[in-house]
């Protein structure tokens, strides 16, 4: 069996998120949205021929978009691995898209053989909406003072308990993570955030950016900040950003699994 690595790229914003399950669009009763894994897997049988088990890197949520999402599946066909790319995008639609595909050696697994993954979050910090970026950023009205949002974001990098910016409940699950790098850029009328960790608690970057937020907004301090991410207890901490902001950038491996 060959063992295939993609490359995906989609607007999550018609998807209920990479996971293959079925979810209800409130939007329309009975009606109900797809999933990234689902059409990437139907369009790969499609090509190969026979049934495929797609394994995602990363399960991105509802709305949420990606660059450079990382997936395998094994076949035994034998096309080449350069026809991978156009025969599968032909069978999918337009805000799905294969980038590339290769042979990767047998052990590898898009989501275990993963050493760091790099997100951005995008914010339109601007009075007047915008039509053409509407799906892709989340709109912040008031002034924000990047400087000081920069400075709360230093607390972040390194080993921590990220508790108090994930909605998922602690529980048993460990969630201790390491952020190797917190970035914020301003051009224009947008603010990026960009961070890369080792893994990431549930809806943890989107918690950690609406808490930011409002440092931007002057509405806590450094120190509430600080003390937000010592507490683990996320009622102390900001809402939760809107996921269309989000875009999974990249996901990095060991050089032989590159």
């Amino acid at each position: 069996m060959r063992n295939i690595r993609l490359v995906i790229e989609y607007e999550g914003t018609n998807y209920a998120g990479w996971q293959e399950q079925r979810v209800k669009n409130h939007s329309t009763e009975g009606d109900q949205l797809p999933t990234i894994q689902a059409c990437v897997k139907d369009a790969i049988e499609k090509v190969v021929g026979e049934v495929v088990v797609l394994y995602g890197a990363s399960r991105t949520d509802a709305g949420v978009h990606a660059l450079g999402q990382a997936a395998n599946f094994r076949t035994s066909s034998g096309l080449p691995v350069e026809k991978f790319v156009p025969a599968i995008n032909f069978y999918l639609p337009p805000d799905i898209v294969v980038r590339s595909a290769e042979e990767v050696p047998e052990n590898f697994h898009a989501q275990f053989s993963a050493r760091s993954k790099v997100y951005s979050y995008t914010v339109l910090n601007d009075r007047v909406p915008c039509a053409l970026n509407r799906n892709l950023s989340y709109r912040c009205s008031p002034p924000l003072d990047v400087e000081m949002m920069k400075k709360a974001s230093e607390c972040l990098t390194g080993r921590h308990d990220f508790s108090a910016f994930s909605v998922e409940s602690s529980g048993n699950k460990n969630s201790i993570r390491t952020i190797k790098s917190f970035n914020i850029t301003q051009q224009d009328r947008y603010i990026r955030f960009v961070v890369e960790a080792d893994g990431f608690l549930y809806k943890m970057i989107r918690g950690i950016v609406g808490t930011l937020l409002l440092v931007g907004q002057g509405k806590l301090s450094l120190e509430e900040f600080r003390h937000i991410l010592d507490s683990r207890d996320r009622r102390l901490a900001g809402p939760t950003a809107p996921a269309k902001g989000l875009i999974l950038l990249k996901v990095n491996y060991d050089e032989e699994d590159q």
